[in-house]
């Protein structure tokens, strides 16, 4: 094995010199032909930083992962925010070797041989305590991908939905809405809506329905709310599927986007920026919950016993299906 003292000798420096330059430091004060040297040098012997050679030992470790999903494939494959977190995992184990195999949800339980084999295993969704019971026997390292699990020892990556819920209704606030609906299932981002709504005393349980998260759910919740005739100026979707869902029912109203209606939504799908008018979303991060899943497994694999809980940031992205905020 190649030795910091090897390089500094062959470069003419010394090796806290080399260590510093390997490790990135850009505080040290040294000429660019210089720092240029003690890579190549590197390189050319095939130095490996302790960090790289025990992320090469966990990756050994990590041959084969199952993903496990809580759609059903047909599901998956036309919601564009859980391909884009497949395709996350997918892209990283590729890049490191790892071999994947996707088991997804149906009304049996996946083949428990499956999990067995495979090194680790990403749980990407909501799964209930006897689902998590029976995978944490049957898996040997786990993580979960955009779910909290209740279990304090059990990994997860997920985005702050809460925080996300509170931005949105704040910034929609600053726009002039008042009257604020809500279309979808009953998480994070519900109860947040439930409670901002209510603190500032404009929660309407009638403006807050629950159903399929689908385009076809959020055009029948929509539709519903519509013919109930309880006046609201905006409404928040769970996703931007149930958002594609909103606009149909608003239109076939002879209702305008966002004249009469302003709809905001999450996930940032690509076909969000195409509708007419583009679709005001919450971007959350789909693709890098895929990465993060794979690096809490190498972890796992390479001995951490203390769970990690990793919760990455959104970011609102404003477009013409809301209005500009009111000047004050």
């Amino acid at each position: 094995m190649v030795t910091l003292r090897e390089i500094a000798a062959a470069v003419g420096v010394s090796s806290a010199t080399v260590s510093r330059v390997l490790n990135y430091d850009m505080t040290l004060s040294i000429s660019t032909r210089k720092r240029q040297a003690i890579i190549e040098t590197a390189e050319a012997l095939n130095y490996s930083t302790p960090r790289n050679r025990n992320r090469a030992n966990q990756q050994q470790g990590l041959i084969k992962v199952a993903l496990v999903h809580f759609l059903a494939p047909e599901r998956e494959l036309v919601d564009p925010y859980y391909v884009a977190m497949r395709l996350g995992i997918e892209r990283r184990c590729a890049a490191l070797k790892i071999e994947t195999v996707k088991v997804y949800h149906t009304d049996a339980r996946p083949d428990a041989n499956l999990l067995q084999d495979a090194s680790g295993t990403i749980v990407i969704g909501r799964h209930d305590e006897d689902e998590i019971d029976w995978l944490r026997h049957h898996c040997r390292q786990i993580v979960f991908a955009d779910y909290v699990p209740p279990d304090d020892d059990i990994d997860s990556v997920s985005a702050d939905l809460w925080s996300a819920m509170e931005k949105l209704l704040a910034a929609l606030s600053q726009r002039g809405y008042r009257r604020i609906a809500y279309i979808g299932w009953g998480d994070r981002r519900a109860q947040a809506f439930v409670h901002w709504m209510t603190a500032a005393g404009w929660f309407d349980d009638r403006l807050f329905r629950s159903g399929d998260n689908t385009e076809e759910g959020g055009y029948r919740l929509t539709r519903d709310l519509l013919a109930d005739r309880r006046p609201f100026d905006a409404i928040v979707t769970f996703n931007d599927s149930m958002a594609i869902g909103a606009y149909r029912a608003i239109h076939e109203r002879g209702l305008t986007i966002p004249g009469d209606i302003g709809v905001a939504s999450f996930n940032d799908i690509s076909v969000a920026q195409f509708l007419n008018p583009p679709l005001t979303t919450v971007h959350l991060p789909a693709e890098e919950i895929g990465e993060a899943a794979i690096e809490l497994l190498l972890e796992r694999v390479g001995g951490r016993d203390l769970a990690k809980q990793i919760t990455l940031a959104s970011k609102l992205v404003w477009r013409a299906s809301t209005r500009q905020p009111v000047e004050k």
